[in-house]
């Protein structure tokens, strides 16, 4: 939702994340910008809830592991969502992180930021691996 979005935005902002960030309203536009060729495909981090409008979470990231373009893209679930269910059919589609979003706004931005910072270097240590290959 729009509150959740600026969130990000606000965290991105206070925790020196100088990432783009797209958005998509919910599950069937997620697919459909994953799916086309105006957004980059390399060092892609999809944040998102569970509980999305269309299509849940768990179903968009059913239909990105079936796709062969999308089936390795990072997922982090970052929601309010704090069902067993929920959590173990993402792990079991592989989802990168699973984010409870913490109701304080101080502990979100720390979460997050240092999720975020986990993946950036992750995605440069991997980077740095192939372009050193023969």
């Amino acid at each position: 939702d729009d509150i959740d979005v600026e969130n990000v935005r606000r965290a991105f902002k206070k925790g020196n994340v100088n990432c783009p960030l797209w958005v998509a309203r919910d599950g069937v536009e997620g697919l459909q910008m994953l799916g086309g060729n105006e957004y980059p495909k390399s060092r892609r981090l999809v944040i998102m809830d569970v509980n999305l409008p269309r299509k849940s979470g768990i179903e968009v990231l059913r239909e990105m592991r079936a796709d062969p373009n999308l089936r390795d893209t990072k997922v982090l679930i970052l929601t309010s969502s704090d069902e067993r269910v929920d959590k173990d059919n993402a792990q079991a589609l592989g989802v990168s992180g699973y984010m409870i979003k913490p109701l304080d706004f101080t502990i979100f931005v720390e979460m997050l930021v240092s999720r975020l910072a986990y993946w950036a270097e992750f995605a440069t240590a991997i980077d740095e691996a192939f372009s050193t290959r023969d």
